[in-house]
């Protein structure tokens, strides 16, 4: 209720006091379809079909300010929050007469285009909703929704039930509105129909709010995934309810290789400065289609104030707004899951680029393939493989999970696969395979897995995800068999062969808003192995003749490992300068013999620049990074349909340390982001001796890393 609620206060003349009271219910549950909720209904819907005659209202003017925005996201489960592409902002002149004309003119509109795409609205994601739709729903011009039968209307009494929710008491200048909420459900939810909830003054039987979503076999375009939408409205002049509030989101989403890939339209209006019973051009009215726009240059003549990105909402990096999340929740609640979920089938299953092709010195050049069935009521299927055909191998592995909607789930799964030992990634993958196939640098330490277990992924809370892991594998060393085109492959690390019990606890929180306007991104891990057998070196004989070693039983290690790393940022000057830091640590303790695998290793272009990739380990250390952004001029130029590339690109030097072993391990440098911050070209110089030297580096935004 935020949006209602703000929309109340904009009143000057309203002093709002919201009381939630609960609507007697029989002890069975909800009621459906009882007789005061049915006479409720009906006659709001007959003052819908009257056009609001019985108010007296004949014509208004109004104003509409909004933002249409695209966003995309991508990766597991979409933990990632949406990654901002455009922003629009408008400004309207909102017209209607009665019974049922309306126009809307956009007079002002500008974007902020920050990754190129050729997104293109259809012309009502422009424009607002007049009278909480007509008596069938259209949305996307008919391309997305089109002909879903209104609740509030004669074919919708007959295709929805109703139940009576929560009241709520809005006081204001002596006079107090209880406002009634109705839950609505389509009495056969595989046919396309609208789930949710309409608010009613029961006094008149006018429509206050409508918040709804709608069944999958409402849409029309099958990649759709949902669409969530609320009308707010507030009363004009102590009469008539009139819009005043009004959000949309409209979700589209697909597989990039078996990486989710998301799409998000939201659109954003507030409704104010009302002229009530003017005069208006009925004939201009009726005539076209209902939103045009002015002449472009009137339109970017506008007297805008600021940038786009000034005053766009601060949530905009919200996976969905807490209004609209409110919706989904209630629509779940409300129908089958079927009827909301799109129906899944075999597909391909690829995390990644590099699960196609990739290089390595280990496997060479490794081709793979998977794929993922789904097999119904939250259970799936999945395995991946592939050859590496300098190591002449196979590696991959095999998962059967379940999962529900809450992100909450458990897996089973095997393995004969390689890990990497180190605590963040230092390089794309497809970078990486390209680097190491020409010149034989090679930012992976990979050693051998065999075994399989459990996994619990607990439910997601507040842009949290935590995942719990036990398995019993076998661990080996690899060795190099790959040659690259130039120059050589430094030797693998000497993994300890060793049999164990492995469990893990890590944790992720989502990019978001933190303390004194930073935004906090973080990733926990709490490991645990427990060796099952004594494992074996080999010792100096120390005597002539014979074999020159001789096998030595030593203790078997239980170890005990913690690892963070957190990405904090400040935003300053409406986000023009950033303040960017990154904190990596890493310890661990062991009872025995210590494994080469469970070590702390950095040095790379992102724990340790200026340093060879993973010279600085041991069983402690801190990588810590500050930089700052700041845009420096840069020349535009058009990219045809996917937008112009701003005349602006970023630069950023920062300091950089690793504390390992007792030392300190101090760089300096600087990064060049080109516009929309995509590609990032950097240089280092590390401090400390013989082992700093000076490093270059290019690659990709690591934003887009999960995807190569």
């Amino acid at each position: 209720m935020r949006g209602f609620l703000a929309a109340l206060r904009a009143a000057p003349w309203l002093v709002w006091l919201v009381l939630c009271i609960a609507i007697p219910r029989e002890s069975g549950g909800q009621v459906w379809n009882d007789s005061a909720t049915r006479a409720l209904v009906q006659r709001a819907t007959t003052l819908r079909a009257q056009q609001l005659a019985d108010t007296g209202l004949t014509a208004y003017q109004a104003r509409a300010h909004g933002y249409v925005t695209f966003l995309g996201q991508f990766g597991r489960e979409y933990f990632t929050p949406p990654k901002l592409l455009k922003a629009d902002e408008l400004e309207l002149e909102v017209y209607w007469h009665a019974p049922n004309l309306s126009k809307q003119r956009i007079i002002g509109r500008r974007d902020t285009l920050l990754l190129p795409t050729d997104i293109q609205y259809h012309t009502d994601h422009l424009g607002i909703v007049q009278n909480n739709f007509p008596s069938v729903i259209r949305i996307g011009e008919g391309d997305e929704v089109a002909d879903v039968p209104h609740p509030l209307s004669a074919a919708g009494l007959g295709d929805y039930d109703f139940a009576m929710g929560d009241s709520l008491r809005i006081g204001f200048a002596g006079r107090t509105i209880r406002v009634y909420e109705v839950k609505v459900r389509p009495r056969d939810d595989r046919q396309p129909r609208v789930v949710g909830a309409v608010y009613i003054d029961p006094s008149e039987g006018q429509v206050v709010r409508m918040a709804f979503n709608f069944t999958h076999a409402a849409f029309l375009d099958k990649s759709l995934e949902d669409l969530s939408i609320v009308l707010e409205n507030s009363l004009v002049q102590g009469k008539f309810w009139l819009p005043s509030h009004q959000e949309i989101e409209i979700r589209r989403s697909g597989t990039w290789m078996d990486t989710p890939v998301r799409g998000i339209i939201r659109g954003r209006w507030e409704i104010s400065d009302y002229t009530i019973g003017t005069s208006l051009p009925v004939q201009e009215l009726s005539q076209g289609p209902e939103i045009v726009g002015s002449m472009e240059l009137a339109q970017k003549s506008y007297p805008w104030k600021g940038a786009v990105l000034d005053s766009l909402p601060p949530d905009e990096r919200a996976p969905t707004d807490a209004d609209i999340a409110k919706v989904q929740t209630e629509a779940r609640a409300l129908v089958r899951a079927q009827a909301l979920a799109r129906a899944r089938r075999p597909n391909f299953a690829f995390q990644d680029l590099s699960d196609i092709v990739h290089v390595n010195r280990v496997e060479g050049l490794a081709i793979g393939a998977g794929v993922v069935q789904p097999l119904g009521v939250g259970l799936s299927a999945r395995a991946h493989a592939r050859y590496g055909l300098d190591s002449r191998t196979v590696y991959g592995g095999a998962s059967l999970g379940w999962q529900r909607p809450s992100g909450a789930g458990l897996r089973l799964f095997g393995m004969r696969d390689l890990r990497d030992v180190g605590d963040v990634t230092e390089r794309s993958g497809a970078l990486n395979s390209l680097a190491a196939q020409e010149f034989g640098s090679d930012d992976t330490d990979p050693y051998l897995v065999r075994g399989g277990g459990i996994g619990v992924d607990l439910p997601r809370f507040r842009g949290q995800f935590w995942q719990l892991n036990a398995s019993l594998e076998q661990q080996d060393s690899v060795g190099v068999h790959a040659t690259p085109v130039q120059g050589t492959y430094g030797l693998t690390i000497p993994a300890m062969g060793r049999r164990l019990i492995r469990t893990s606890l890590v944790g992720e929180r989502a990019t978001s808003l933190w303390l004194w306007g930073t935004e906090l991104g973080a990733r926990t891990e709490l490991r645990g192995t427990w060796d099952l057998h004594d494992p074996v070196t080999l010792e100096p004989l120390g005597i002539g003749g014979g074999a020159p070693f001789i096998a030595v039983p030593v203790p078997g290690a239980r170890t005990l490992r913690a690892m963070l790393d957190a990405d904090i940022e400040r935003p300053f000057d409406d986000d023009r300068r950033r303040l960017v830091t990154r904190t990596v640590a890493a310890a661990l303790w062991s009872s025995g013999v210590l494994p080469a695998q469970e070590l702390v290793y950095f040095g790379g272009p992102v724990s340790g620049p200026g340093y060879d990739f993973h010279s600085l380990s041991g069983r402690a250390a801190l990588s810590e990074h500050v930089e700052w952004r700041t845009p420096i001029p840069f020349i535009p130029f058009s990219l045809g349909r996917f937008g112009k590339v701003p005349g602006t690109a970023t630069i950023a030097p920062y300091a950089h340390a690793v504390v390992v072993g007792g030392s300190v391990y101090p760089a300096l440098g600087a990064a060049l982001l080109s516009p929309f911050n995509l590609i990032r070209l950097d240089v280092a110089r590390g401090l400390n001796g013989p082992r700093g030297r000076w490093t270059f580096g290019v690659d990709v935004d690591p934003e887009f890393w999960s995807i190569l």
